[in-house]
């Protein structure tokens, strides 16, 4: 069986099903597990976040979408090569991945067998889900299926360590210029870890927000996680946040809950390491309770000098 993934999520539920060896084309945003980054690369995002501050990413994302010109390059000649029997894609955010209009057209093209799986997930259930898809069109079924009992055990587990706790406020930032508040599976993370996020919107897209909806909500827990960034970009890009007004009178800020994540490993991608981001969650909002044992690769508490304003 010769399997393509379209998107970085598709490629870690390939590989946890154990079959790594079937994946022949990734995009080259697909960086885990690090066997991915030996695959060829079927298809290629034509913008590069890492030389462009985040506006910059926003304002081309918005420009192109709007003139209906491609975020991702398909290696058709790739595809033609070696046919692929299964190929996984999502409609669900076209920023995000190769459309499913220009995917299942470029499929048709090439092959009359090829089964095309368009993942959809809108919280976690429908991530799970979507694992037991993605393996019985693999012919992985029975271990889909053993995945993902384990992973519900373990969000099970997290919702009854934190069982009768308080509830904060949490703001998940998914964005800071413009600033935009989470959506899909996030908030309900957020919930399962015992917070509460009334910016976000369950279920449905991220949307933009005003730097007053901030003010107004005054977030207890900040937790800082920039789609398709790591810890790195997500710290050193605080400055466009804490350089506004009211920074420092945010409740969150005064009480130094401000904390920023790996959103691309652990919050973005609607895939198994869904479950670790969950698992980090309460640590942030319930110091009290759980050791801080979160390597720094994948999350970190704001140090206090990183928090003060700009002058």
């Amino acid at each position: 069986m010769r399997i393509y993934s379209f998107l970085p999520s598709a490629t870690e539920i390939v590989y946890a099903l154990g079959l790594g060896d079937k994946l022949c084309g990734v995009t080259n945003e697909c960086d885990f597990p690090p066997g991915a980054r030996g695959k060829p690369v079927a298809v290629e995002s034509l913008l590069d976040p890492s030389t462009l501050a985040q506006s910059e990413i926003d304002s081309r994302v918005v420009q192109s979408l709007s003139h209906g010109h491609p975020l991702y390059k398909i290696d058709r000649g790739l595809l033609a090569r070696q046919k692929p029997d299964v190929v996984i894609t999502q409609d669900l955010c076209d920023v995000c991945s190769v459309s499913l209009r220009e995917t299942l057209k470029t499929i048709s093209d090439l092959s009359e067998d090829c089964e095309v799986i368009s993942l959809k997930p809108r919280g976690l259930d429908g991530v799970l889900d979507d694992i037991v898809t993605v393996g019985r069109a693999c012919g992985a079924a029975a271990r889909a299926e053993r995945l993902v009992r384990v992973l519900q055990r373990r969000i099970d587990r997290v919702a009854q360590d934190v069982s009768g706790m308080g509830v904060p406020r949490v703001f998940c930032v998914e964005w800071y210029d413009p600033i935009f508040a989470s959506g899909h599976w996030v908030p309900e993370m957020v919930a399962f870890a015992g917070g509460a996020d009334e910016l976000a919107l369950a279920g449905r897209e991220s949307r933009r927000i005003g730097w007053d909806e901030v003010l107004t909500y005054d977030p207890e827990v900040l937790v800082l996680i920039p789609c398709g960034f790591g810890v790195g970009r997500a710290v050193a890009d605080i400055g466009l946040l804490s350089g506004r007004d009211g920074w420092r009178d945010l409740t969150a800020v005064k009480r130094g809950a401000v904390f920023a994540a790996d959103g691309s490993s652990y919050f973005s991608r609607p895939g198994p390491r869904l479950v670790d981001g969950l698992e980090m969650l309460p640590r942030m909002f319930h110091p009290d309770y759980f050791d801080w044992d979160i390597p720094s690769s994948s999350a970190v508490r704001v140090s206090p000098p990183l928090l003060k304003a700009k002058r």
